[in-house]
């Protein structure tokens, strides 16, 4: 008898509990480890520089104000990729979108008078309503001709980004000499600060309200909600949820334009909560960071909003150890990357279970002696 083993891969009937919630807490924890490694080539030790970066960040006023400004796009984003996912879509255009709300409320800023409680709403809503109807485009390709909202939503990231260079350039241009940037936007279109109670964290402002309240918002949407629960079945089973009775059309455009909104909105807090004016590739890929974002977050919109938290610290803690340790910048992208391969790893095995069985086979017969002879 030969003992052979072979490698068995097959599809999973349910998901554990243990392995469908614990994902998001393996795919971190794997990250730092490996991540660990290279800090250990740096000649860095990585339980100090994790400690610069988390510990340190989280426990000064200027690290949790940097964390919850850095979080208010990267939530919002993350919320405009996971309503989606939802219902089975890819946004992958949210930095596109956030883009489009940039450019739309930096003009009505600019352009509209009044106090500030009119001006920053209307903004918001001019600048939702600018991402929202840049995520219809791919809504209604995807649900009227069935054409990938992956690419359209790709391709008019790559638009939104190059149309805002091209007005800061020439329609919208504004300062002093040949810097591509718009007009300073005025007091009462900058974004109003909640932290004056506190002076330590004055820079606070309301867009982190937004933030919270667009969580809250999409949580009960996709709990409380007919349409909700519609996103949802869809996203489990199109074809079924078609033939219950669901206008799968209908929902397909509705989470593309919602993802939109929000991206949209993003895009005007950044403006006029942090930048203060347009300017040529003001986001640092925001949109694209969304995407691991609401993998992270897939199960729920709070999981969501803590998984933008989590790469904030992820940002500004990997600036506190660049200075604390003399490490590259880069290593912060290194963490990233490892997520979102750790991610994927771990969809993989919620999908399929891997076992090894052994088997047991007969020996072939050797050649007789009367055969030899």
């Amino acid at each position: 008898m030969v003992a052979g083993y072979e490698l068995d891969v097959s599809a999973r009937e349910r998901v554990p509990a243990w392995l469908a919630y614990g994902t998001p807490v393996f795919t971190v924890a794997a990250a730092l480890v490996v991540s660990g490694v290279a800090l250990l080539a740096l000649g860095v030790n990585p339980v100090a520089a994790y400690g610069a970066m988390f510990v340190d960040t989280l426990t000064t006023p200027f690290g949790i104000t940097e964390v919850l400004l850095r979080a208010v796009p990267l939530v919002l984003t993350g919320l405009a990729v996971y309503l989606p996912l939802r219902a089975g879509l890819w946004n992958v255009g949210a930095e596109g979108q956030l883009y489009l709300g940039a450019i739309a409320g930096t003009w009505i800023g600019i352009n509209v008078d009044g106090p500030g409680f009119l001006v920053v709403p209307v903004m918001l809503v001019g600048a939702g309503v600018a991402g929202g109807l840049w995520g219809l485009i791919p809504g209604l390709l995807r649900a009227r001709r069935g054409v990938n909202e992956i690419i359209v939503t790709l391709m008019l990231t790559f638009v939104g980004v190059e149309l805002a260079g091209y007005l800061v350039r020439g329609p919208m241009k504004g300062g002093q000499g040949n810097f591509p940037v718009s007009e300073t936007l005025p007091d009462a279109a900058q974004l109003p600060a909640i932290g004056n109670l506190l002076p330590d964290y004055g820079r606070i402002h309301v867009g982190v309200l937004v933030a919270i309240l667009a969580t809250i918002a999409i949580r009960y949407l996709v709990r409380r909600t007919e349409t909700g629960y519609e996103v949802t079945v869809t996203g489990s089973n199109a074809e079924a949820a078609e033939q219950s009775g669901i206008d799968v059309e209908w929902v397909y455009v509705f989470v593309l334009v919602a993802g939109g909104v929000l991206a949209g909105m993003a895009g005007i807090i950044e403006i006029a909560g942090i930048q203060g004016r347009l300017r040529p590739e003001f986001s640092p890929g925001y949109g694209f960071t969304a995407i691991p974002i609401a993998l992270l977050g897939r199960r729920g919109a709070l999981r969501v909003f803590l998984a933008g938290l989590f790469f904030a610290i992820l940002v500004v803690g990997g600036s506190s150890m660049e200075l604390a340790f003399d490490v590259p910048a880069a290593i912060v992208e290194v963490i990233q990357a490892l997520v979102i391969l750790f991610l994927i790893t771990a969809e993989f095995f919620k999908r399929y279970r891997i076992g090894i069985e052994r088997e047991d086979r007969e020996e072939p017969a050797g050649p007789t002696a009367a055969g030899e002879a």
